[in-house]
């Protein structure tokens, strides 16, 4: 989807420079985007599949995009491959009105500014967990039973809702599970350790909570589970807190107001929250000119002030200044809280990501057994591991 702008009253000055961006397409970036192309000169790509294109649209010479959005995993490629440049200069001209946890570095150098953190947190109908005297469930088997009590009272086609997509969303759920069950992923040598007792749980609790979602959960992304929820499809969902606000958006949404949000649960009881902390933020290409790279920062700086804040609290737990949490974020605070992890964003675990999306749908629709799909799993990172020079 492209987003482009003439020059605005609303920018404090106008940009000369035609520039690019490429990033995620949730609400969080449609309000930055907006409000740097009120500077003109700038067309913004949001696109939810941008990291599969990202490294290939950076190695061009130059650059197609002058501008990036990454998050903790998706910095790792375009970083290695020395496709982003450090921000230090940049930052000492344009970043005064940054905050201090904004400003990713690596190896002493910042690489990226993050605008916010995000994580997928429990999402619940309200109503429907009152009037089914259903108690906020703290932990997945909790969330089972609860399932279960919906699905009897009918009162939506679906309790749950997963983003189950096969490929990094999959990849993503079972991440989040297997840290929730305690799991380790690689040995000190980097070789793989998830064909253990806590890699038989994870995906035995995701395939449980199948039963309770839509059939068609194999194509269900970010998207797809907001819309359940707006549709009144579903009664609650693990999605993630750049999704909120969307839930109270009258234009498309049929649950204003009726949508609460509580830490993701656990795995186990007792268990930290089964979920990852994310952070999503900007970066600017290595492949352009400095004066390109000059503008582009000044724009990505006019996209995170405290007025488009201001005026779009509620579509991001911001780092920005001028946030002031809300009812909207009470999730991924809640999660944060009770000890949530960071995502453990490496080259090991992009690619154990990318294989685990690849044959977990193997598991869920009974065509390999747990047994074999761990052992699928393992075998096709080894062999991507060795090729990256991870693995003798």
């Amino acid at each position: 989807m492209l987003a482009s702008a003439s020059a605005h009253a609303a920018c404090s000055y106008e940009n000369k420079v035609p520039l690019k961006s490429l990033t995620a397409g949730f609400e969080a970036w449609k309000a930055v985007t907006s409000t740097m192309a009120e500077c003109g000169n700038f067309k913004a790509e949001l696109d939810q599949e941008f990291a599969q294109k990202q490294v290939a649209a950076f190695s061009a010479q130059p650059s197609l995009y002058q501008i990036g959005g990454v998050a903790n995993e998706t910095l790792v490629p375009v970083l290695q491959e020395g496709l982003i440049r450090p921000l230090d200069d940049l930052v000492a001209k344009y970043g005064q009105n940054l905050n201090t946890n904004q400003l990713i570095k690596v190896d002493g150098k910042i690489v990226a500014i993050a605008m916010m953190v995000n994580a997928q947190h429990l999402m619940y109908r309200e109503d429907i967990f009152k009037n089914l005297d259903i108690a906020l469930p703290k932990t997945y088997d909790e969330v089972l039973s609860a399932a279960k009590k919906i699905k009897e009272a009918g009162v939506v086609p679906y309790p749950l809702g997963g983003t189950y997509k096969t490929g990094w969303n999959l990849g993503e759920e079972f991440v989040n599970m297997y840290l929730g069950f305690g799991g380790k992923f690689f040995n000190a040598d980097n070789t793989p350790s998830i064909n253990n007792d806590s890699g038989v749980k994870a995906l035995e609790m995701m395939k449980a909570l199948t039963e309770y979602m839509d059939p068609e959960y194999l194509v269900s992304d970010s998207t797809t589970v907001q819309q359940q929820f707006q549709q009144e499809k579903i009664a609650m969902a693990n999605l993630w807190a750049s999704r909120a606000a969307a839930m109270d958006d009258p234009k498309e949404s049929k649950v204003v107001g009726k949508i609460a949000m509580a830490a993701a649960p656990a795995a186990t009881p007792g268990g930290k929250p089964a979920t990852t902390i994310w952070w999503d933020g900007v970066t600017i290409a290595s492949h352009i000119t400095d004066d390109e790279a000059d503008a582009a920062f000044r724009l990505a700086m006019e996209g995170l002030k405290a007025e488009m804040v201001k005026a779009n609290n509620d579509a991001a737990v911001w780092l920005v200044k001028g946030y002031e949490p809300g009812r909207l974020s009470r999730g991924a605070f809640a999660s944060a809280e009770t000890g949530a992890p960071s995502y453990p964003a490496s080259t090991a675990l992009g690619i154990m990501h990318t294989a685990l999306g690849n044959h977990i749908a193997d598991f869920l629709t009974g065509k390999d057994t747990v047994e074999e799909t761990l052992k699928d799993i393992e075998g096709e990172y080894l062999t991507a591991a060795k090729e990256k020079g991870l693995v003798n």
